[in-house]
């Protein structure tokens, strides 16, 4: 994700921009985050659901 398109709550600009300290803390975080930062909270579910599917089909393959 990138901060270009998004709108500060605090000062109504672009965070890209970083006008107050909320927009350069916002921005900060997006440009530091580490290798999980992009991931949704849908896709981790997605993801959790595929692995949970993929260990119940190789433990009935097991059998």
């Amino acid at each position: 994700m990138t901060c270009d398109r998004l709108v500060c709550a605090n000062c109504a600009g672009p965070v890209s921009e970083a006008r107050c300290s909320v927009c350069r803390a916002q921005r900060d975080r997006l440009h530091r985050g580490g290798p999980l930062a992009a991931l949704t909270p849908a896709m981790l579910l997605a993801l959790l659901m595929a692995l949970l599917s993929v260990s119940l089909l190789a433990g009935e393959l097991a059998f």
